[in-house]
């Protein structure tokens, strides 16, 4: 206690280019002159004062002293006593008249002292009430706003209108801490800041956090002498990051400089511990605002953010529903739809409008479908992901992408990917385009090297004037709500997908037993066939067994081999060339006749019609039409078979006399094994390889395969291109 007090100002060299960014402005040992500071260590002895003490409370500060024992007022003692016992750090600001002077006092804690801040007041107490009416209004406005920009409009409107700054700006900060200016109030004279953007540099992180910790912040003049803070030599400098009267950054007093400011005062909108935006204040004169009419501000930017949050909040909500009804739609199309992309292309709108996606695409075993995008781009981009990798991966940058791919994928460089069945490679890809635009920034945005008041240093911008850039290969990042809505669609089609793998394996276990039943006849057939010649039977009737059985077999296991290459993801082998369709549909007519003479068929074919084809692919798909409308037709009733060319189209019908199929069996009609089908005596099996293989057939010319109901009739039409697109007939 002999020792005499010493400045606690921070250590180190002057911040310069290599550590400007880890200036530690907590504790910069000054404060601004208009106020004087007390601190006091935990056993309520003083241990740091600022210069100006005698000056502005009118006694000499001791190390030591008990604050019982300065001449402060009561209130002020007993936020001290308090703030001691409590160890709070928030700050609580009551009226002190110390030597005949009002002041606003400050106490709060700082973790290891309690800091009391005196402000000599300058604003009649009648003006201060005038003040709090107008606080009342603004803030009664506020609350009746529904949206965001609103919000921030009135927010600066009200601020100015209470403090007299010459411009007040409301930033709102983005994914990358750079601020756009979405609100502002200024004096007319003055030229507008609103619409440009501010870089991130221009709020270094622990400012940052001093801002959100810190939410209001004075500078009543930009051209003030600091006084120092004086304390026990030795002892760490003062934490003064919830102190209303902090020193600024001289690089900051620079910055405010530059663009001709003399007072400022920023008010910070904190929504869910974070920066969300701030409410800037300028003026070109030196402007003192009571501390009573701040507190006013302050309250103002919770209420904002309260609100902000409560928008947030109901929006997601908003989007959370909106994204369950259509996960809900989308997983019942999965569970009974047997094509799964055909499914997701059912809600291809609706899923790109919940992800936020400009275009999707969707993948699995090797086929894919794109929306909005070119196929082939999207086929690289599947090529390219990890099968192994995490199950959703997101990027918003070109650099982000892998280097082959950067100079392919034009505009798309925002990706959002799904990985939801990594046994079939099943992907969902939500895409992004990139976000071209000109950013108005306030000023350009790099500090320069050079040497300025404080010397060699990062210079903050001198020049203020708007600079206009492109910004190009960035996409909007993927938003947390959009984030959380594909994490939940990618849980339930995770589920989905297992569901669908479990009802595939039973089916596969039931197909191999119902094959092995139905091989079991024809083999006893030949069998039979085989020990009656062996005793001298007439070979010519049981060669004709044998060949049927035979056939019957063949038919089977072609079945199951085509149904395990389509499976597999492999597809079905194609050898198309030039074939005569109308000769090809009359000599199977004329088979199957001789196979069947009990059963009538009517041909209305017209003659050479001449297509690309795979010949005996698409026998297959006649035969398993015209053996269906055997199998299913009503006995007696002839079978109509028609072929005819529509444009560059060839259309074949087969109708048959019968009862429409059942709606739960039509929307399986074309899936390998249909469950609703295992009552039926004409399929006992459920199995329906046939008409899957057909439609793959023709879906690999091209085409379709479709059903329909013409009273009396039972009706499939198939249709596919003559010639692929651009070839003519030879």
């Amino acid at each position: 206690m002999n020792q005499p007090p010493a400045p606690l100002a921070t250590p180190g060299a002057p911040v310069g280019l290599d550590n400007c960014a880890d200036e530690q402005i907590h504790i910069p040992g000054l404060i601004q002159p208009h106020g004087a500071l007390l601190a006091f260590a935990a056993d309520g002895t003083l241990r740091a004062w600022s210069a100006n003490v005698p000056d502005l409370l009118g006694f000499v500060p001791a190390l030591g002293m008990p604050y019982g024992q300065l001449p402060l007022a009561a209130d002020v003692a007993q936020q001290l006593r308090e703030c001691l016992e409590e160890g709070a750090d928030s700050p609580t600001g009551i009226e002190a008249v110390i030597a005949g002077r009002t002041f606003d006092c400050v106490v709060h804690g700082n973790g290891t002292h309690a800091i009391a801040e005196f402000e000599l007041r300058h604003v009649a107490a009648d003006a201060l009430a005038a003040f709090a009416l107008k606080a009342h209004a603004a803030i009664e406005r506020l609350r009746r706003q529904r949206s965001i920009d609103a919000l921030l409009r009135h927010a600066a409107e009200q601020v100015r209108a209470i403090t007299g700054f010459d411009r007040v700006m409301a930033y709102r900060f983005r994914h990358d801490d750079s601020g756009d200016v979405v609100a502002e109030a200024r004096r007319e004279d003055l030229p507008p800041f609103l619409g440009t953007r501010y870089p991130a540099g221009d709020i270094p992180a622990q400012a940052r956090r001093l801002y959100t910790i810190n939410t209001l912040r004075l500078i009543a003049d930009i051209a003030y002498v600091p006084v120092p803070v004086l304390g026990a030599p030795g002892d760490a400098p003062l934490d003064m990051s919830h102190s209303v009267l902090r020193s600024v950054s001289p690089i900051h007093v620079e910055y405010l400089q530059n663009m001709g400011v003399s007072a400022s005062m920023s008010v910070s909108i904190v929504v869910n511990g974070r920066l969300w935006g701030l409410i800037a204040c300028h003026h070109m004169a030196p402007l003192r605002i009571p501390y009573s009419v701040r507190m006013a501000c302050d309250v103002t930017a919770q209420v904002l953010a309260a609100a902000v949050q409560s928008i947030d909040s109901r929006e997601r909500m908003t989007l959370a529903e909106q994204a369950a009804g259509v996960r809900t739609r989308l997983i019942e199309t999965l569970l009974h739809e047997e094509d799964v992309l055909s499914a997701l292309e059912q809600h291809a709108g609706d899923l790109a409008a919940n992800l936020g996606a400009d275009a999707l695409v969707f993948a699995q075993q090797g086929k894919l479908a794109a929306h909005g995008v070119d196929e082939e781009l999207a086929a690289a981009i599947i090529a390219s992901l990890p099968p192994d990798g995490d199950e959703m991966l997101h990027r918003c940058d070109r650099d982000e992408w892998p280097e082959a791919l950067r100079p392919r994928i034009g505009p798309w460089v925002g990706l959002l990917a799904l990985h939801y069945d990594p046994a079939t490679a099943g992907w969902l890809l939500a895409l992004r385009k990139e976000q071209v635009e000109t950013v108005r920034w306030a000023g350009k945005p790099e500090k320069l090297e050079k040497t300025g008041p404080l010397g060699h240093r990062l210079t903050p911008r001198g020049s203020f004037d708007e600079w206009v850039e492109s910004v190009h290969d960035k996409a909007v990042p993927w938003e947390s709500a959009r984030l959380m809505v594909a994490d939940q669609l990618l849980g339930e089609m995770h589920r989905a997908s297992m569901a669908r793998h479990a009802e595939t394996e039973r089916a596969r276990m039931q197909l191999l037993a119902m094959l092995g039943h139905d091989l079991r006849d024809p083999l006893q057939s030949i069998s039979m066939a085989a020990t009656v010649l062996q005793h001298g039977a007439q070979p010519q009737q049981l060669g004709q067994r044998i060949e049927r059985s035979s056939g019957r077999m063949q038919r089977l296991i072609s079945q199951v081999l085509d149904m395990s290459r389509l499976d597999s993801g492999l597809g079905l082998a194609m050898r198309k060339i030039d074939v005569d369709l109308s000769k090809l549909v009359e000599d199977l007519l004329d088979e199957i006749r001789m196979a069947h003479p009990g059963t009538v068929y009517r041909a209305d074919i017209v003659p050479a019609i001449h297509g690309c084809a795979d010949p005996d692919r698409m026998a297959q798909v006649v035969s398993n039409l015209l053996s269906n409308a055997r199998h299913h037709g009503s006995s007696g009733q002839p079978i109509l078979v028609s072929l005819r060319a529509e444009g560059n189209r060839a259309a074949l019908e087969v109708r048959n006399d019968g009862a429409p199929i059942a709606p739960e069996l039509e929307a399986q009609l074309f899936n390998p094994f249909k469950r609703m089908a295992l009552q039926n005596r004409a399929n006992r099996t459920g199995m329906g390889l046939g008409l899957y293989i057909a439609e793959n057939v023709v879906k690999g010319h091209g085409g379709t395969v479709a059903y329909r109901y013409e009273a009396p009739h039972v009706v499939f039409r198939v249709t596919f291109p003559l010639r692929p697109d651009g070839e003519s007939a030879a």
